[in-house]
């Protein structure tokens, strides 16, 4: 089946998937495996010193002839990433060591990031910003963000105290925005990501959900645990709802639906699959699903 939709027009991909930029696991590598498989890989700039990240941003392209994309966290004021304090030229210069590299998508997440948007647009490439919470989505869109990427509080990684579900996030995004919306939070199988579609995303976000696949950076140990993740449990409910600005010790609900450790390829083909033997057995027959057209 052929997709289309406003992201995979605005990223060129095979799929409308997105990958989630991993702080410390979003490498090159891993990132080349999804781009390969379809999806848009997300190669995150601050896992590498500048130097080292000219390296790897010429390995992706040697790894893979497909679309990808750079990862700009930005490190709210104050805070200190590993044993460094970022400061606002540092992201402009490895933003710009990516456009000299020929990337032309980029994301932005955890903070303000309309300085690093208005020289993205400057350079004529696109900006998608995540955040958590409406009101920020509202502001990004306002900064000239080209899409967002909105996480449920299904999601792991840091929390905000007044996130809503995925579902609220994206059913009130459709109807509050004018820009593209990504889908994230709890989404691992096929009818997460129709379930995200129909709510009106552009496109889903895999996090959690391929953290176990082969090329994950993660231990085997740690995918093998996870995979073993009871997400009815109190304990792992409480530590993922814990509604505090802070970080999640677990990984999102999604892992509920990964079973065995298979290739990144694999997993991408099986959910595609599926997803279109759901929307046959819904009567839909057409060989492309294009939400271009969608004016609802």
């Amino acid at each position: 089946m052929i997709w289309k939709t406003q992201i995979t027009k605005l990223t060129k991909t095979k799929y409308p998937l997105i990958m989630a930029a991993f702080a410390g696991l979003g490498k090159t590598k891993f990132a080349a495996s999804f781009s390969n498989a379809g999806g848009l890989g997300i190669i995150t700039a601050l896992n590498y010193n500048i130097n080292n990240f000219k390296k790897e941003l010429e390995k992706m392209y040697e790894l893979t002839d497909k679309p990808f994309g750079v990862n700009l966290t930005v490190v709210p004021p104050g805070v200190r990433f590993g044993n460094n304090n970022i400061t606002n030229d540092d992201y402009l210069n490895y933003l710009e060591v990516a456009l000299n590299k020929g990337v032309n998508i980029f994301t932005t997440s955890a903070y303000q990031a309309s300085f690093l948007g208005e020289r993205i647009h400057e350079a004529g490439c696109y900006w998608f910003h995540k955040c958590a919470l409406i009101r920020h989505a509202i502001s990004a869109e306002k900064a000239g963000a080209d899409a967002v990427t909105l996480i449920g509080m299904e999601a792991a990684g840091f929390k905000n105290p007044y996130q809503h579900t995925t579902l609220v996030n994206i059913t009130m995004a459709k109807k509050l925005l004018n820009i593209p919306v990504i889908a994230a939070g709890g989404i691992g199988d096929a009818r997460g990501f129709l379930g995200a579609l129909a709510m009106g995303a552009e496109a889903v976000c895999l996090g959690t959900a391929i953290l176990t696949t082969t090329e994950s950076p993660l231990s085997v140990e740690m995918k093998e645990k996870w995979m073993n993740t009871d997400i009815f449990n109190e304990d792992y409910h409480k530590g993922l709802y814990h509604l505090t600005l802070g970080p999640t010790r677990v990984p999102s609900s999604a892992i509920g639906f990964q079973k065995k450790i298979i290739p990144l390829k694999i997993f991408i083909e099986s959910l595609m699959n599926n997803v279109e033997d759901i929307l046959k057995s819904w009567g839909f027959t057409k060989g492309e699903f294009n939400s271009l057209k969608n004016k609802i």
